[in-house]
Formats: structure tokens, sequence, C-alpha cells
């Protein structure tokens, strides 16, 4: 008796947004980005004060804080352009 066993061949699920959606998606998207760039300028203004303030009124500690406070904004300045590519390269497309 001869009987074929079908193949079981896995579909491609790929998460979609709801029609509509994809614009307030968008919208959240660029609310984020602009809060977030507006952040990382307030973080240097603050830092650069810090360390122009400590200079002036004679606080070391001040200064050592804003020098700090200026490389954490860098660096997570660094990080928020390399985070996405790792993230996109570790997730793919997204599909199962």
């Amino acid at each position: 008796m001869n009987t074929l066993i079908p193949l079981l061949i896995p579909l491609k699920v790929c998460p979609v947004a709801p029609p509509g959606a994809q614009k307030y998606a968008d919208q959240i998207t660029g609310y984020v980005l602009w809060g977030v760039g507006i952040l990382f300028i307030v973080g240097v203004v603050v830092a650069v004060g810090a360390i122009v303030a400590g200079r002036i009124f004679g606080m070391p500690h001040a200064s050592k804080a804003g020098i700090v406070s200026l490389f954490v904004a860098l660096l997570a300045g660094v990080a928020y352009m390399v985070a996405p590519g790792i993230i996109t390269s570790i997730l793919g497309s997204g599909c199962i």
C-alpha cells in the first residue's frame, strides 16, 4: 500500500498592524524621537552648566559630576544610534 505522507511546511507569519494603525504608530514614534533628542540636548546643557558652575564657585564635586554627565550623555547618544541596528540584527524581520 502506497500512502503519501504530506510534508508539513511551516508558513511564515509576519505581524502586521491593523488597517489605519500605522499612522498612529508613526506619530507616537515621532514624538518619542523628538523627546529623546530634546533630553539629549538638555542633558548636555545641564552637564556643561555643572562644569562651569563648579569652576566658578569652586565646587570640584559639581565639576566632576558635570564631566561624568557629559560623557554619559555622549555614550547614550552613541548607544541610541547603535542599539536599533543590534536589535534588528538579532530579531531579523520579525516573521516566525
